[in-house]
C-alpha cells in the first residue's frame, strides 16, 4: 500500500486562463477563474489540463524556507507537485520560489527542469540563479517513464546526461511513494539515500518528494532527449 500523500488538509487555489498569450488572455471567454485545489494533485493536475487551462498563477509562493509550522511542508510538495505536473504538460505557471538560505547554493538546479519561477528568493545571488535558470530551461530536461518491467529517468540538469535505469521492485515503488510526496521514514532508507544522493528525490521537512516528471510519449525525438 503506497504512503504517498493523496489528501491535503487545506485546498491550494490557482488562477486559470485557456491561454500563454497576454494578449490571448485578455479577451472574453479566456479566463476560467481561481479555481480551488482540494484533492490530490495528480487528479487536479488532469482536470485543471482537461478543462482546458493551458495557463495558471498559484496565489501562494513556494515556500522551503521555513517549514517547521503544521502543514508546512505538506503544503510545498502541494505546490511543487503541480508544478512538475503542469509542466510536463507545458502548461505555463506563474509561481514563485523561496529557498531556504542554508540550503547548497545549487538548490535551484535541483529544481531547474520545473518551469521557472517568476521569483526566487532566499538564494546567495538569486538575481543571476533565476537567470541562469531561465535561459537554461526547456522541456524533458529531467523525466522518467515506466517500461515494462523498470522505470527509466533521464536527467540533464546538471548540462550533462545521466540516465538511470530502476530495475529492482523497491526502487520502483519508492518511486511511486514519493511522486506525490511521503514521509521520508516511511520508505526504504537506503533506497531514498540513492535517490538523494542523485539529486531525483528532495528532502522537505520530513518528507520526501520525486523530483522528475513523468512522460507518457517524447514531445521530441527519443534520441533527441
Amino acid at each position: 500500500m503506497s504512503t504517498a500523500l493523496t489528501t491535503a488538509t487545506e485546498a491550494l487555489t490557482v488562477s486559470a486562463w485557456r491561454d500563454y498569450d497576454p494578449e490571448a488572455r485578455a479577451l472574453p471567454g479566456m479566463f476560467l477563474g481561481d479555481i480551488e485545489l482540494a484533492g490530490p494533485m495528480g487528479e487536479e493536475s488532469d482536470r485543471l489540463w482537461e478543462s482546458g487551462v493551458r495557463s495558471v498563477r498559484l496565489h501562494d509562493p513556494v515556500d522551503l524556507a521555513d517549514l517547521t509550522a503544521p502543514g508546512a511542508a505538506d503544503r510545498a510538495v502541494r505546490l511543487l507537485s503541480l508544478v512538475r505536473d503542469l509542466t510536463a504538460r507545458a502548461v505555463l505557471v506563474e509561481w514563485k520560489l523561496r529557498l531556504d538560505p542554508s540550503a547548497p547554493d545549487d538548490t535551484w538546479r535541483a529544481l531547474s527542469h520545473l518551469q521557472p519561477p517568476a521569483a526566487l528568493h532566499g538564494a546567495a545571488d538569486a538575481a543571476a540563479d533565476l537567470r541562469r535558470w531561465r535561459e537554461g530551461h526547456y522541456l524533458c530536461k529531467c523525466l522518467w517513464r515506466q517500461g515494462p518491467g523498470f522505470v527509466q529517468i533521464r536527467d540533464r540538469r546538471w548540462g550533462d546526461l545521466r540516465r538511470f535505469t530502476a530495475e529492482e521492485p523497491e526502487y520502483q515503488q519508492v518511486i511511486a511513494d514519493l511522486t506525490y510526496g511521503a514521509p521520508a521514514a516511511s520508505v526504504p532508507a537506503a533506497v531514498l539515500a540513492d535517490f538523494l544522493e542523485e539529486r531525483l528525490a528532495l528532502q522537505v521537512g520530513d518528507l520526501a518528494w520525486w523530483l522528475p516528471y513523468r512522460v507518457s510519449r517524447w514531445i521530441q525525438e527519443a534520441m533527441a532527449i
